[in-house]
């Protein structure tokens, strides 16, 4: 009798154990809704390769032992297409929402998934999310549900000023960005760290122009020309900078390009050998940074012959798995209470999901478009050039105040 209750004791032990740890072996599933047509559409196929390669990758080794995988949603960069694709993500009992490009379209879901979780308790469905940058969705606009991996726009124009003001030739600039809230703050903040860091540098011309429509940037460059400005500013991004810097080469603009996207889709192609040494980006990884993702960039080109530049992916699956074996669980609540203030090591050092605001803190790394050497020997989009280190920004440097007042579930 003894040995039998033994035996029940054990299995009782068993079954709470494997109803604690209930999320091994099952399957994740994350909606990417971005781009998959019209100008930004290779961006979003690359990002959305990006997202499947990192679901392989860590589906074979991750902390909380599940299985991932990612859908495809095409929202031609329309934040009411968006929205039906959550519509459609959530019909599918997908409760993981990733999304990046267009700070416009972050904006529209971080109010359905809100409005979503609040009407529909045990349903709630958490927003990833990797590159949509402006500063609001972490301060005016927070939402417990929504977590970000990238450096929102502030963040990158605190490192990328805090490298200019030292640069005595800078003297004139002028600030040309996409006329929604993305390329806004981008000027607003461009113009607050320069008076701030540099007063004597002249802001001498500043455009907006529409998102994803301009195909002839000429006119533009021959503005610039004019202003006399020695550097140009921009946080454009996918067709908007290629086209951009491909007019500039065409137009003989020998200034400098300060920017956030340079090593994204066609922009490579598009720079050529004309920008070296002339057109600088600022990021959380580069092209050159060796250990884990060197191996997962070599994989990624073997695989669909294009080039691996989102780091803000493996981010998101390395935090999820600790995240969820930390919950014991994939409920989003759950995963979203164990990924508040989660500090861990990835690719480009320590990454912490703070606390107050989601807003993760990261090494930032000012780069240069040169020739690829020994060194720097990683070409993308076979141009022969690089990005190459400049300058390293602990994340201490880059990190900005947040003014966010969350509000969490009860």
């Amino acid at each position: 009798m003894k040995f039998k209750q033994q035996l029940l004791s054990l299995a009782i032990l068993a079954a709470v154990g494997s109803a604690a740890f209930a999320q091994s072996g099952e399957t994740v599933k994350i909606a990417l809704i971005d781009p998959q047509s019209g100008l930004m559409g290779p961006l979003g196929l690359n990002q959305l390769r990006s997202f499947q390669f990192f679901a392989d990758t860590f589906t074979k080794s991750n902390a909380a032992g599940v299985k991932y995988e990612v859908v495809g949603f095409d929202n031609k960069l329309s934040p009411a297409e968006s929205l039906n694709a959550l519509k459609a993500a959530m019909d599918q009992g997908i409760r993981y929402i990733a999304q990046g490009n267009g700070s416009s379209v972050a904006g529209a879901l971080i109010d359905a998934v809100n409005k979503h979780n609040e009407r529909n308790p045990g349903k709630e469905v958490l927003f990833l999310n990797y590159a949509a940058v402006d500063p609001d969705f972490t301060n005016s606009k927070c939402s417990y549900w929504h977590f970000r991996f990238d450096a929102d726009t502030s963040m990158k124009m605190e490192a990328m000023t805090t490298f200019m003001k030292d640069q005595p030739d800078i003297k004139k600039v002028y600030l040309l960005n996409q006329n929604y809230s993305h390329g806004q703050q981008v000027a607003k903040f461009a113009k607050e760290n320069l008076s701030r860091k540099r007063p004597d540098i002249q802001v001498v011309g500043e455009d907006l122009h529409p998102l994803a429509q301009v195909r002839d940037f000429s006119p533009y460059i021959a503005k610039i020309k004019a202003s006399g400005a020695d550097t140009v500013i921009t946080g454009n991004w996918g067709s908007d900078l290629a086209l951009l810097v491909k007019a500039a080469n065409e137009g003989g603009y020998n200034g400098k390009f300060y920017t956030y996207y340079t090593g994204v889709t066609g922009t490579p192609t598009a720079l050529s050998t004309g920008g070296a040494g002339r057109v600088y980006q600022i990021a959380y990884q580069h092209y050159n940074m060796g250990g884990p993702m060197e191996k997962w960039m070599a994989d990624f080109k073997k695989r669909y012959n294009d080039d691996m530049f989102t780091g803000s992916v493996p981010h998101i699956f390395t935090a999820l798995s600790i995240a969820m074996k930390n919950a014991k669980s994939t409920d989003p609540v759950k995963v979203a209470a164990a990924l508040e203030g989660l500090k861990t090591n990835s690719f480009n050092g320590e990454i912490e999901l703070r606390k107050t605001d989601h807003q993760i803190q990261q090494t930032l790394f000012l780069t240069v478009w040169q020739k690829a050497d020994k060194k720097y020997p990683y070409s993308p989009e076979n141009t022969g050039m690089t990005l190459a280190p400049v300058k390293t920004f602990e994340p201490y440097v880059a990190s900005t105040p947040t003014s966010c007042q969350m509000k969490r579930p009860s």
